[in-house]
């Protein structure tokens, strides 16, 4: 099925929107400049900002922002275009504004990251954005805590494909490779990961995310997006997409988890054993026809050997 391209839903009036998130009524943003504190818009639906959250903790370069069923924001404090941190971070904001920093290391030196996913268990992925070869993802080693930083192991990779879809600041195929951001589902049934260009959506039929992200995603074009790093799902699946610059749309295409739905099962008859090779429909019909016919088999066997006596005795009396 081919994905509807997206529609314009309302400008957004932030600089350098970096992440978005949405409760179905209202929208939750992020940008990467933050002025010593970190800020969360909330905006109506039509994109007018309703009221700041304000979480007192001095980012480095916030670059996502995911939602937990229970309202919970992570912000994903993992920016690193000069790789010169020696840690990043995730800041898990409550609604009110109190803010738990969990920091993270890498296990193979520095990275980008401008992408997060939070599972149904609560374990955060961190997906980094590599211009060379294919993006990694991250998750803790151990349960996150505020006064130690975690280690991080490499659980997966996604190569994506170049595409010819219009769009973002380098204009070039490493666009349509970067990974800039993610989403999931309120269900956790999708999740979604972007690039400066477009969407892949990828099902998680059994909720593991790194067997989703080793299958084969659903591609929706986001084109003309000129620094596309956010994305999102409403509650009813319908995909969002957002861009740096102040007056650029938040748009969305309805229907879009939808689109990735999990591989159907498949039935397959066991291969017969070494020793029993299996019959040709043919050789099956044949087999079936002389079990079916020995009634008659016999029956004229009984006959000729009959005959045969009776010719006999009559040559043993001539004699």
């Amino acid at each position: 099925m081919i994905p509807p391209p997206p529609v314009d839903v309302c400008p957004v009036a932030m600089q350098e929107l970096s992440g978005l998130t949405s409760d179905g009524k209202q929208f939750f943003a992020v940008s990467d400049s933050d002025n010593g504190t970190l800020r969360i818009q909330v905006m109506g639906r039509d994109c007018v900002i309703k009221r700041t959250i304000t979480a007192p903790v001095d980012p480095f370069d916030v670059e996502d922002l995911a939602m937990t069923p229970d309202g919970t924001l992570w912000a994903s404090d993992t920016g690193d275009n000069n790789k010169s941190r020696s840690t990043v971070a995730l800041h898990k904001v409550s609604p009110s504004g109190a803010v738990e920093r969990f920091r993270v290391t890498y296990p193979d030196g520095k990275h980008d990251a401008e992408a997060l996913l939070i599972d149904k268990a609560g374990i955060p992925y961190i997906i980094t954005k590599e211009p060379i070869g294919s993006a990694l993802v991250y998750r803790p080693t151990a349960p996150l805590q505020t006064d130690i930083s975690v280690p991080l192991e490499q659980v997966a990779r996604v190569t994506l494909s170049t595409t010819d879809t219009p769009g973002g600041p380098l204009e070039g195929t490493l666009d349509s490779r970067l990974v800039t951001g993610a989403a999931s589902t309120a269900d956790g049934s999708v999740i979604a990961l972007r690039t400066y260009t477009d969407a892949y959506l990828f099902p998680v039929p059994d909720g593991d995310l790194v067997k989703a992200l080793a299958g084969d995603p659903v591609r929706v074009p986001l084109p003309n997006e000129p620094q596309g790093e956010a994305i999102a799902f409403d509650p009813d699946g319908t995909l969002l997409s957002a861009s740096e610059g102040v007056g650029t749309p938040i748009r969305a295409v309805a229907g879009a988890a939808a689109l990735a739905q999990p591989p159907a099962p498949t039935t397959t008859t066991p291969p017969p054993a070494a020793d029993q090779p299996q019959a040709s429909p043919q050789e099956s019909s044949n087999r079936a026809s002389s079990w079916q016919n020995w009634p008659l088999a016999l029956t004229l066997g009984g006959l000729v050997l009959v005959a045969a006596l009776v010719i006999g005795l009559r040559f043993r009396r001539r004699a």
